[in-house]
């Protein structure tokens, strides 16, 4: 028997001082390099900085991650989402609300808009309305359980997948899960479903360009 169930609640805000931003994509989309240059930008505003990503490449649960992401050990996807999530706990409440209570600026290359984009591609496949509420709440984002703070801003930068893959490929470093053409195709189309889903919170920055430019981009949304 299918039960019908609804619910209509609000995102957990950002209570305290500081500032939570947070930038999003596909892989090669330049999120790290981004992070980087935001945190210099503000650190010449003579701001306190906490850099930070998620997933977390150290500690007893980033190194499972990576081994996963890597293709070193696997586990069923569902598990992997649910590795993010717990990790995405203890990143809260070891480094993220300390730094926004102490008035910092927190960039994050990443954060929880990842597990509905990812984990909708991971459970089910596609992006619709029908399966929005399931992973909302599954991921813990509009859990009654524990929600985790939204970023006051988040940016998801946009650039061509023939961009992505080409850096992807220049890269010194092991190719991950995530980064095959076929899922990135799709992870495109996720971030372009949640952008829609969400535009209070998701604003759009066009990726290509000189880092500069792209970093001036995200400024310009931000003061």
């Amino acid at each position: 028997m299918k039960y019908h169930v609804e619910l209509d609640i609000d995102l957990k805000r950002n209570p305290y001082k500081g500032l939570y931003i947070a930038l999003e994509g596909i892989d090669g989309s330049g999120k790290t390099t981004q992070a980087s240059n935001l945190a210099e930008y503000f650190k010449s505003k003579g701001k306190s900085m906490a850099q930070t990503r998620e997933p977390r490449k150290e500690g007893l649960l980033g190194d499972i991650i990576q081994k996963v992401l890597t293709g070193e050990a696997k586990i069923p996807a569902v598990g992997l989402q649910y590795l993010f999530c717990t990790d995405r706990i203890l990143h809260h409440e070891e480094v993220i609300i300390p730094a926004l209570k102490a008035g910092k600026v927190v960039i994050s290359d990443r954060c929880l808009w990842s597990a509905v984009v990812y984990g909708i591609l991971d459970r089910i496949g596609n992006y619709s309305s029908e399966t929005s509420n399931f992973l909302l709440i599954s991921q813990s984002i509009l859990s009654m359980y524990h929600q985790f703070i939204v970023p006051d801003f988040t940016f998801v930068l946009k650039i061509p997948l023939e961009v992505a893959l080409k850096r992807i490929s220049e890269k010194n470093d092991v190719i991950e899960i995530y980064e095959d053409k076929e899922k990135l195709k799709q992870v495109i189309k996720g971030y372009e479903w949640l952008a829609k889903q969400f535009p209070k919170e998701i604003t759009v920055i066009n990726g290509e360009g000189k880092t500069e430019e792209v970093t001036q981009r995200i400024v310009k949304a931000i003061v």
